[in-house]
């Protein structure tokens, strides 16, 4: 067993096939990578569970662009998340805030109760709240097993002290998973604080063929782990 858990962000079926085969041991499934993130389709999430032996968490989130849900925009997040529990995913990977950049704990709770048994993360929403120490907090009461974030930064490198912060208060709470242009660098400094969960997608753009690429990134990410 690893020291670390890796969760590879994974934009198609065969990404998350190189994320397991890399060594990780839960996939984060979205589509639409290009803007930010959005919910795959039926047929990918049915396929990625029946291939992967690994843990498979399901991005919910209806469309590009800020996190204010319109109640029909809601049905529609509670039909994919309920969509998500009969085909077998293990979590979902949800969000959601109020105008004024605080936690949407109304909506949050219903996507909480609806994921039921099934763990939720809450996502990089989280980087845009306007308080995060009582953004966390709020997050905690609402049942959310980990929050993805990159420190409030566009980057992990960028958000290493906010970061530091959310991994004391989180202690014994909730698993904070830094991800974001995660560095092995970063990953390592936040390893000598407890973290033990990391997110990436494991692509190295300056290849020519990332879906393979992507194997040996995240099996060397996981290697300098272990030799510690």
């Amino acid at each position: 067993m690893t020291k670390v858990i890796i969760e590879c962000c994974a934009n198609s079926v065969q990404s998350a096939i190189n994320g397991q085969a890399g060594g990780a041991e839960r996939v984060e499934l979205c589509a639409n990578l290009e803007l930010g993130g959005t919910t795959p389709s039926a047929a990918s999430i049915c396929m990625a569970r029946e291939v992967l032996e690994v843990d498979l968490f399901v991005l919910i989130r209806p469309r590009a662009g800020n996190f204010c849900y319109s109640d029909l925009e809601m049905e529609e997040i509670l039909q994919d998340i309920e969509f998500c529990k009969q085909v077998g995913c293990e979590g979902v990977v949800i969000g959601a805030l109020t105008e004024d950049g605080n936690i949407d704990l109304e909506n949050t709770k219903q996507m909480v109760e609806a994921a039921s048994p099934m763990e939720v993360t809450f996502h990089r929403a989280f980087d845009q709240v306007s308080d995060t120490t009582q953004a966390l907090q709020q997050i905690i009461d609402c049942g959310c097993a980990r929050v993805l974030t990159s420190g409030t930064k566009e980057i992990v490198k960028d958000g290493l002290e906010v970061l530091k912060t959310l991994a004391e208060k989180a202690k014994g709470k909730i698993t904070i998973m830094p991800g974001g242009g995660l560095d092995l660098v970063s990953a390592l400094q936040l390893y000598a604080l407890g973290i033990r969960e990391f997110h990436l997608s494991g692509t190295n753009k300056k290849h020519d063929l990332p879906r393979y690429t992507q194997v040996d990134v995240i099996e060397n990410f996981i290697e300098n782990f272990e030799e510690l």
